[in-house]
C-alpha cells in the first residue's frame, strides 16, 4: 500500500509543468533504432536507464524506486546491480514506471494527455485480457478462451511497444540531461528576406565629417 509520502508525489506531479523532450507517439520516428533495441531487449534497457537516471551512482537504488511494499528490504545496499537486475526482470513494468517518476520528479515533467490515453490503453487492454481469461477458466466455454488468448496477444504487443517507446522517451530525457542531445530546436532555413524600397537619397546618411559615404550616395563632398 502506498504511503503518504508517495500519494503526496502522485499529487504534486499533477502540478508539474515541464513537457517530456519527445512525446511517446514521435519516439519511434525520432530515434528507430533505439526503439527497436527497447522492444527486443527490454530488460537489458531499462536496466541501462534506471543505472543513468541514478547518475551511475548504484548506492541510491531502491527496488521499484521505493513504490513497492518489498522496496528497502531486499537487500539492495549489498547488492544493488544483482538487485537491479532481478527488478527489470520479475518486475518489467515496474521498473519502466519507476524510472518515469524519477525523472519526472527530477524535471518536474507531467505527462500529457495524448501519453496519459496511450498507457490508459495498455492498461485497460492487460485489466480486460486478464478478465476474459478468468471467466474463460470458470465458464469452461471455448469462444470464450480463444477470445482470451487473441486479447492476450493483443496487450501483450500493445505492452511491449508502448513501454520500448517510454523507454525510448527516458533516454531521451536523459541524453538531453547529459548533453548528448542539444535542448535547442533544430535550426531551420531563415525566411525570404524582401528587398527594401526606400530611396536612399530620400533619407540620407550623415555625411559629416565623412566626405567618401557623401560621395557614394550621390552627393557632393563638404
Amino acid at each position: 500500500m502506498a504511503s503518504d509520502a508517495q500519494l503526496e508525489k502522485m499529487k504534486m506531479r499533477q502540478s508539474y509543468h515541464n513537457n517530456w523532450t519527445v512525446e511517446l507517439m514521435q519516439t519511434l520516428s525520432v530515434n528507430p533504432a533505439y526503439c527497436c533495441y527497447a522492444a527486443w531487449c527490454a530488460p537489458c534497457a531499462s536496466y541501462m536507464l534506471r543505472k543513468r537516471a541514478l547518475y551511475g551512482d548504484m548506492r541510491r537504488y531502491t527496488c521499484c524506486g521505493g513504490y513497492m511494499p518489498c522496496s528497502g528490504k531486499c537487500g539492495e545496499q549489498k547488492c544493488p546491480e544483482f538487485c537491479l537486475c532481478t527488478e527489470v526482470v520479475c518486475c518489467f513494468s515496474n521498473s519502466v514506471a519507476s524510472t518515469r517518476f524519477m525523472l519526472q520528479d527530477e524535471f518536474n515533467i507531467h505527462t500529457t494527455k495524448c501519453d496519459n490515453c496511450i498507457i490508459g490503453f495498455m492498461f485497460f487492454l492487460q485489466y480486460f485480457a486478464c478478465l476474459c481469461s478468468i471467466v474463460a477458466c470458470l465458464t469452461g466455454s471455448e469462444e470464450l478462451n480463444d477470445l482470451s488468448q487473441c486479447l492476450n496477444c493483443l496487450s501483450d504487443t500493445v505492452m511491449c511497444t508502448v513501454c520500448a517507446c517510454m523507454q525510448t522517451q527516458h533516454k531521451l530525457e536523459l541524453d538531453k540531461r547529459d548533453g548528448i542531445i542539444s535542448a535547442f530546436p533544430a535550426m531551420t532555413v531563415p525566411p525570404v528576406q524582401q528587398m527594401s524600397r526606400m530611396d536612399p537619397r530620400a533619407h540620407p546618411p550623415s555625411v559629416a565629417g565623412n566626405p567618401q559615404i557623401a560621395v557614394a550616395y550621390g552627393y557632393p563632398a563638404r
